[in-house]
């Protein structure tokens, strides 16, 4: 299992190592790949594998719950499977840092707060028994008996007191363990847009106020410590927050420093204290970079993997179309046509997300930037077309001009001789494509 001590005195040192060296003035930061889907998890690994470093992923309480989820693990069930992705691909277990996104009764926020609560310290604990040892606790969501109108904010001091007993609940469990394993660090603090949604992309996104910031920080200290929960406390290295960047179906938000200016200074003066920035999804090299200069240390990631291994499957549904389809006796993968079906008989994880009409709606379910076809690749039929595409790639591999025509930077990694045209190798390249933008904007190298 991932909670051998071995591996958590070694990754114990990793997140803090980087909030020291952000207040020394050293611009490193560390990125969290929040996916289930296993290419990425391989590419993620083999990214870090190359690099030597670390590798943090992230599961959501939405996506894996001790319910299952919408993927049908529990986090235990989760730590297996990560467990197998990294033998598969040859990477050391005693350098994965395993998380919990957004923990807390997000799920469950359309029941009672006190229902809501108990479900969220039962995910909270079992996440920590698993092996989990960065969680961020977020009780920031309203649950359906809160006073007050539901489109405002919940109050801060709920929110707070909320954290703190998920925090009591994720200390009590690691206290069970009794094996010697390192306490879990925490993350507090919310992304949640302003009262009415995202605005409109020429407007941008309201970056969090630095007086916003110190309250949210002040009260969950006091929160804390109010419970005894003093050793927990200094083991919060982040705060979540609003940097100004987010993405739509068709628009990003790009990050402004100017405009995170002041923020960026405010965190300053909080001695074990960095940022986490969620959804920067295709942000450029540059903002990355600028982001983690900034002390957004902690970079969040998951639909622009799942985005490119979307756009890599598609590039060799093209291939295997143009190559394979003359021939007697192929049976072409049809995955793009497999994918569409699974989410028109299936509409719950993407529906209220899409909007216009049916032509928009057909584009969106397989470009959109939300990416909501993420949700429907492990269902067995499409996974089912995508293993006849991997077949009938490695049976017939694509010939390089094709490889140029569809894949090209792909292509040329494959003439160099850096990388095999094999169908897994070339989806794996396509990934890390990506994660390379935040290698280097987090300054890890490779």
């Amino acid at each position: 299992m991932l909670n051998a001590n071995p591996m958590e005195e070694k990754v114990s040192e990793f997140i803090p190592g980087i909030v020291k060296a952000q207040k020394q003035g050293v611009p490193l930061g560390m990125y969290s790949i929040c996916s289930a889907n296993r290419f990425v998890l391989e590419a993620g690994m083999l990214q870090a594998k190359a690099g030597g470093t670390a590798v943090c992923i992230e599961s959501t309480s939405n996506q894996i719950n001790q319910f299952g989820g919408y993927i049908g693990m529990t986090p235990a069930g989760f730590v297996r499977f990560v467990e197998s992705v990294a033998f598969d691909v040859g990477f050391p277990l005693d350098k994965i840092i395993l998380g919990g996104d957004h923990s807390g009764p997000h799920v469950w926020k359309n029941e009672t707060s006190k229902t809501a609560m108990a479900k969220a310290r039962e995910l909270v604990g079992d996440c920590v028994l698993s092996g989990y040892t960065k969680i961020h606790l977020d009780a920031s969501m309203r649950c359906a008996d809160d006073a007050g109108d539901p489109h405002t904010p919940l109050k801060e001091e709920i929110v707070t007191d909320r954290t703190a007993d998920l925090c009591q609940a994720a200390e009590a469990a690691h206290a069970e363990r009794l094996d010697g394993s390192c306490p879990p660090l925490y993350v507090i603090g919310t992304e949640v847009p302003v009262p009415g949604g995202e605005q409109e992309a020429e407007v941008g996104l309201s970056v969090t106020k630095p007086e916003d910031v110190e309250r949210t920080i002040a009260l969950a200290r006091e929160a804390f410590l109010k419970r005894g929960l003093e050793s927990a406390w200094d083991r919060v290295i982040a705060v979540v927050v609003q940097s100004g960047v987010e993405f739509g179906d068709a628009s990003i938000f790009e990050y402004d420093r100017r405009k995170a200016r002041q923020l960026s200074l405010e965190i300053e003066r909080h001695k074990g204290l960095v940022f986490e920035a969620h959804s920067t999804d295709y942000q450029s090299r540059k903002a990355l970079k600028q982001m983690v200069e900034d002390h957004f240390a902690i970079l969040k990631v998951g639909p622009w993997l799942t985005y490119a291994f979307r756009e890599a499957v598609f590039a060799l549904v093209a291939i295997e179309q143009e190559w394979l389809s003359a021939r007697k006796g192929i049976t072409l993968s049809r995955v793009p046509e497999t994918l569409e079906r699974a989410m028109l008989d299936n509409p719950v994880h993407w529906r209220k997300y899409y909007h216009g009409e049916e032509a928009y709606l057909h584009y969106a379910r397989k470009y959109s930037y939300s990416d909501r076809s993420r949700y429907y690749w492990s269902q067995p039929q499409v996974q089912d077309a995508l293993s006849r595409l991997l077949t009938n790639l490695s049976q017939y591999p694509a010939p390089l001009p094709l490889l140029s025509q569809y894949l090209p930077i792909q292509y040329e990694a494959a003439r160099t001789g850096v990388l095999s045209n094999r169908p897994k190798h070339l989806i794996h390249h396509k990934i890390m494509e990506v994660i390379k933008c935040y290698t280097d904007a987090c300054g890890m190298g490779c």
